[in-house]
């Protein structure tokens, strides 16, 4: 058998593996509802911060470093000009 051919019989059968792995990935993942989805993430969120609160040595990006008494930025004139002039309407489904 010549190289070329079995070099292109072992392409092909790579490619169809890396297909059928991707498929059933696929599959996995819209087994779940949008319902399931938001609540595995509100439960990863809530596993994270109750980590990061008992951690002695927290992470400095994930603590935040101003008072809790701040309010929030006071948005510049221009940013709200913008958003007046870009605004669009209700996003509507069809």
């Amino acid at each position: 058998m010549r190289p070329w051919k079995l070099l292109g019989v072992a392409g092909l059968a790579g490619v169809a593996a890396t297909s059928a792995v991707l498929v059933r990935h696929e599959r996995h993942r819209r087994a779940y509802s949008p319902d399931d989805v938001r609540d595995r993430l509100h439960n990863r969120a809530t596993a994270v911060t109750e980590e990061a609160a008992t951690t002695i040595g927290a992470d400095p990006d994930l603590v935040p470093d101003w008072p809790a008494t701040v309010g929030p930025p006071e948005r510049h004139p221009m940013e709200a000009l913008l958003s007046r002039v870009m605004a669009v309407g209700k996003l509507v489904r069809r």
